[in-house]
């Protein structure tokens, strides 16, 4: 899986980069968490710093265009990020961090 990044914009009041990027795979649609785990290590960030957004592949084709937030720390994608982003992305919250402990 190759992954290129065709836009970054930064957006300084949240603490994250919005990342454009394209994946060229060679079996199906490679799973969110394998997406973002790639582009995580793509731009030596954490994998809970990243947050997959969209991915979008053309019927019968071999690539994918995907949407991401890059954040400076997993505390800030857990600040700004709704809980079902959390979810899919398998980023833990706070307080579930707490009860998992117990």
């Amino acid at each position: 899986m190759d992954i290129d990044i065709i836009e970054e914009d930064e957006n300084p009041m949240l603490h994250r980069t919005d990342v454009r990027f394209e994946v060229v795979h060679d079996e199906a649609t490679p799973s969110r968490l394998s997406v973002r785990d790639s582009l995580a290590a793509t731009l030596n960030k954490d994998a809970e710093e990243v947050v997959i957004h969209k991915l979008d592949t053309k019927f019968g084709m071999r690539k994918t265009v995907g949407y991401a937030k890059v954040y400076d720390s997993s505390e800030y994608a857990r600040d700004v990020e709704q809980d079902h982003m959390l979810e899919r992305n398998k980023i833990v919250a706070d307080g579930e961090e707490e009860a998992e402990e117990a």
